[in-house]
């Protein structure tokens, strides 16, 4: 038997040794995943100017390149249960990346019509990746779920926000051209598949919460949802403007396209800093009406700031990203804090996340509308302003210590 035990004590430490690369493995799955969430979409706005002159689009057609991702995100997201239902959530969260990388590639081939599909198929993607990953977290990570959060949100800020501030370098680099420098992020989503393969060996269902019929928790007649939904709809709608024209907005008040670019990518990653500031803070105020309302009104003055001193654009374009993702973190909290059950949860962020997508589908569209037909961004900051005045106002309502009742 002491012949054995140098046997059992290497088998051991073999297998704790393989217990700590699997989770260090499932981990940075997790950050690669979520690195791949944001930056394909708002990778374009930088190189909006180019993709409109090689094309001859209008400034409406152009805001449907920001668009067709949140409509790919509003009608996938139901769909993504069910796939992850059939497939296991792991296979499915591959299945989302391919995808996502497909419609990267699609981006090398010189046609309009190729460049709007591929896009739509980036959005379906993602949004099979945003439904999915947070039940992932909740399995895996039940205890650390606010830090694996964080964690997550940073990484789809950090790398959404550089590849937004590299994508005009590498456009200019060798004059490889807009279409290859947004193809190039292919290769952090191929890298992502290779990190992700060795969870396939898992075919896991979803939790409980994602799978279990909601429809007969009421919410929607509630003015509590209703206020939770219109502070997360408002403040899509603004976020999505920012990052669809804001390289645009700049270069026409004098900034140059690197510059515009490199303000894009602070607005993203000052988005993501909430994160780590407002989920301990959370934790410790049961009323968030001020800190909402504050938040909503910041942002709103920061749009007319913008306007009217643009120098001060990294100013505004950092307070603007940094109050964006706090309305979006406070909101997310709502929906638990301000429902009963898991049940009235999930009922409350199927609403949330589809009248959310569908306002946030319009804000790109209507904003290059008004652009074109009033030859300037005034009355888009404008727009933009009041969307994050109402944030404030519903913030305030949905920021009250009170609860939605269990029947409407």
């Amino acid at each position: 038997m002491l012949n054995n035990q140098p046997a059992r004590t290497f088998t051991l430490l073999t297998q704790q040794s393989q217990s700590r690369l699997s989770y260090a493995l499932l981990v940075l799955g997790i950050l690669l995943i979520a690195s791949n969430l944001r930056a394909p979409v708002t990778g374009l706005a930088p190189v909006l100017d180019q993709i409109i002159l090689s094309f001859n689009l209008s400034a409406s057609q152009a805001g449907m390149l920001t668009t067709l991702p949140l409509i790919a995100f509003a009608l996938a997201s139901p769909l993504a249960t069910s796939l992850a239902k059939r497939q296991g959530l792991e296979v499915s969260l591959f299945i989302a990346l391919i995808l996502i990388g497909l419609g990267l590639a699609s981006r090398m081939i010189d046609s309009v019509p190729v460049l709007y599909l591929g896009t739509a198929v980036i959005g379906v993607g993602i949004a099979i990746g945003n439904v999915l990953l947070p039940s992932l977290i909740k399995r895996d990570f039940a205890h650390k779920v606010a830090v694996m959060t964080s964690a997550y949100v940073l990484a789809m800020g950090i790398f959404g926000g550089s590849y937004s501030a590299l994508i005009i370098p590498l456009a200019e680099y060798k004059q490889m051209g807009w279409q290859i420098a947004l193809a190039s992020y292919a290769l952090i989503t191929l890298i992502s598949l290779f990190i992700w393969l060795p969870q396939l060996k898992l075919r896991t269902k979803p939790t409980k919460d994602l799978v279990e019929n909601t429809g007969d928790v009421k919410v929607w007649r509630q003015a509590l949802a209703w206020q939770i939904t219109l502070l997360l709809g408002c403040n899509s709608l603004f976020t999505y403007i920012i990052i669809g024209w804001l390289p645009s907005i700049l270069i026409d008040s004098g900034h140059s396209a690197q510059q515009a670019g490199a303000l894009q990518g602070s607005f993203q990653v000052a988005s993501a800093l909430p994160g780590i500031i407002l989920i301990p803070l959370l934790a410790k105020l049961k009323d968030q009406r001020v800190l909402t309302f504050v938040l909503g009104v910041l942002a709103s003055l920061s749009s007319i700031g913008l306007l009217y001193m643009p120098d001060y654009a990294s100013v505004w374009s950092i307070t603007m990203g940094f109050c964006s993702g706090a309305c979006f973190i406070l909101g997310l909290s709502f929906i638990s804090l301000r429902t009963h059950d898991s049940h009235q949860a999930a009922a409350l962020s199927g609403m949330a996340q589809c009248i959310g997508y569908l306002l946030a589908a319009t804000g790109p569209i209507i904003a290059g509308a008004l652009h074109s037909y009033f030859g300037n961004w005034a009355s888009t900051l404008w727009f933009c302003a009041g969307a994050s005045a109402l944030c404030a106002v519903f913030g305030y309502l949905g920021g009250r210590n009170i609860t939605m009742r269990n029947k409407a």
